[in-house]
């Protein structure tokens, strides 16, 4: 298999897409991002990239406070419409018909409508060169109760995500195998 050599560009897909919302009371604005990421696990961590051109960008850093909305595929349309429409012009919460829902930990409100929602505390900003790097402590999840199989656990099927490549949003496919598949058990099957 031939490989052609290629500048270097950002080409890790498919990447997460995901509506932030940050800013509080009439200021509160939302904004797409596929430039996220975890980032820790203990404690836990998010990364968000945002430009600081950005009309969100202020009230990130302003605010020291945002909250990563999980959307399912179903919401692409609104998903998309808050990445290309500018909170400085549009109200995006209404015309996404989306509720600001009080959060637990931070003032920046969550959108009710989506199906998990992590708010962040930002710990840390690093300027990178067209966007800047806001990590934010996870201090609460909320997650729709109808998304949790018997266990509690939260079932992606349920969720129905969907990701962003090649400038468009794709629907998640089949599931591949668990953590461990390619180890061999005794019997054969997935541990």
């Amino acid at each position: 298999m031939g490989k052609v050599l290629r500048k270097p560009t950002t080409m890790l897909y498919p990447l997460p897409a995901v509506l932030v919302s940050c800013g509080t009371g009439e200021q509160a604005n939302i904004i797409t991002l596929a430039w996220v990421g975890t980032v820790c696990s203990e404690p836990p961590m998010a990364g968000i990239s945002v430009r600081p051109e950005r009309h969100s960008y202020r009230l990130i850093r302003d605010q020291g406070e945002f909250v990563v909305n999980l959307a399912s595929a179903e919401q692409a349309r609104w998903v998309d419409l808050c990445g290309v429409a500018s909170g400085r012009r549009k109200d995006k919460w209404t015309a996404c018909g989306f509720t600001p829902a009080p959060a637990s930990q931070v003032q920046v409100p969550l959108i009710a409508e989506c199906p998990v929602n992590l708010e962040c505390r930002v710990r840390e900003r690093l300027a990178l060169g067209t966007h800047d790097l806001f990590i934010g402590e996870v201090v609460a999840v909320h997650v729709d109760e109808t998304l949790l199989d018997d266990r509690g656990e939260v079932e992606m099927a349920r969720l129905n995500p969907f990701v962003f490549f090649d400038s468009a949003y794709w629907r998640v496919g089949e599931r591949l195998g668990g953590v461990g598949f390619s180890r061999p058990s005794s019997a054969g099957k997935e541990e």
